[in-house]
């Protein structure tokens, strides 16, 4: 089905979990712009809550998250008491305004936390917001999780756990800092089936001395889990700008014609064994919440992927944490000490972002629906000269207005989409490959 075009993923482009990307945020955008937009949320909004977590037990070499080791106990405490001061905050800007309906924790591993202090925040959360019939997410290291920590998620209302899982190849496992046997996984997948928490996989192909075998292997083991949805993503190796990457062996990395079979061989596989495609890298079964949205054209994509997740807005909490608006991005302070000091002060820790004009409203809409659709009306953002070339092999058809993927063109959407980015140059260095 997938057809190898090296000249179209030559080309390093973003993911684009926002337009503007992330390479656009600057710091004439903060506290100010955010409390500006708190204010101005409706009764009715409809929120979506993100709460950081920028900690794990162990560091794993591959990994592009904002996170460091969670090696002392008082510096948790201290991390949780300042999350706890900014869902305050934010709660009094908004006053009541707004009906929480989707809340989702990240990281880092928020099972780095002591099992009572993610209990504290999420208490916290209810005193704050009206959050008590939101849909809940947690991201999870197998590697942590015990019969407590599934017992509280249960009473607490988590609808969704998705585990770290990357490979089950134990070398290559080996090669990227994050040793975990399948049978820890599979026990972490029996026990959450039976509090009723559905589960995702996050997968990973491109890794250091991984093979197309590897990654078959791997495949099967999960499908043989059957989690209800699974990402794929290709390793982004960017040791320049994640200096933890620098242990990875840089001549064991498949090249791109060998990413591009691994992700052909992903989507074979999992479609195979019933699996919907989801977007280009997120495939989920048939009554999963996300393949759901899909069929009724509800998907959506943000800072944490494909998601059925349709708010009006994105709020983030934690160091690092993104809020999305329409017209606005806005990021917190990536750095714990200055995200924990801001917030000492009482004082949003916003400390950068971009104000989204008219056109980049306009160009994100399409790039959003192109990637989760397959298909957008371009009006006169498009230009013929970008896409002449994914038209011509048969990847794009163009009807009028209206643009269209073609079957077998996932691996070079993201491609395609940045033809409409006003914003990425040429020789760009900030991302990753597009497979």
């Amino acid at each position: 089905m997938f057809r190898y075009h090296p000249d179209l993923l030559a080309a390093p482009v973003p993911r684009y979990t926002s337009y503007p990307t992330a390479a656009q945020f600057g710091e004439d955008v903060g506290a100010a712009d955010l409390a500006q937009r708190l204010d101005t949320i409706s009764a009715d909004a409809r929120l979506s809550l993100y709460v950081h977590i920028p900690y794990c037990h162990d560091i794993c070499w591959y990994c592009g998250c904002n996170t460091g080791a969670a090696t002392r106990p008082r510096r948790l405490s201290a991390y949780v008491d300042a999350l706890e001061r900014e869902m305050a905050l934010v709660s009094a800007r908004l006053g009541g305004r707004g009906r929480v309906t989707h809340v989702a924790f990240g990281g880092g591993s928020p099972n780095s936390l002591p099992l009572i202090d993610w209990v504290r925040l999420n208490h916290q959360l209810l005193l704050c917001f009206d959050a008590s019939a939101a849909a809940m997410a947690v991201e999870l290291d197998p590697r942590r999780i015990d019969r407590a920590w599934i017992d509280a998620m249960a009473k607490v209302g988590v609808t969704r756990v998705n585990l770290g899982v990357q490979t089950f190849a134990t070398h290559v496992q080996q090669r990227i800092g994050r040793v975990q046997p399948a049978e820890t996984v599979a026990m972490a997948v029996g026990a959450l089936a039976r509090a009723r928490i559905q589960v995702g996989f996050d997968l990973m192909y491109g890794l250091p001395g991984q093979s197309e075998a590897d990654l078959a292997q791997t495949l099967e083991d999960s499908i043989r889990l059957s989690p209800s949805r699974i990402a794929l993503f290709g390793y982004a190796h960017m040791p320049r700008l994640l200096p933890r990457q620098r242990r990875i062996d840089t001549t064991e990395l498949p090249g791109v014609e060998q990413r591009f079979a691994m992700a052909k061989l992903g989507h074979a596989m999992l479609t195979a064994a019933g699996y919907q495609a989801i977007g280009f890298d997120h495939f989920a079964l048939p009554d999963d919440p996300l393949a759901v949205a899909a069929a009724s054209g509800r998907l959506r994509r943000n800072f944490q992927g494909f998601t059925e997740d349709d708010s009006d807005a994105l709020i983030g909490m934690g160091a690092s944490a993104i809020s999305q608006f329409p017209d606005l991005i806005v990021q917190n302070e990536k750095n714990a000490g200055a995200y924990r000091e801001a917030l000492s002060d009482h004082r949003l820790p916003a400390a950068r972002g971009v104000r989204r004009s008219a056109d980049d409203q306009r160009r994100g809409a399409l790039i959003e629906r192109l990637l989760c659709d397959g298909r957008a009306a371009c009006g006169d953002l498009a230009e013929p000269a970008l896409l002449d070339r994914f038209e011509r092999i048969g990847l794009l058809r163009r009807e009028g207005n209206e643009l269209m993927l073609q079957p077998g063109a996932a691996p070079y959407a993201r491609s395609i989409a940045a033809c409409f980015d006003a914003y990425l140059r040429p020789a760009e260095t900030r991302f990753s490959v597009a497979v």
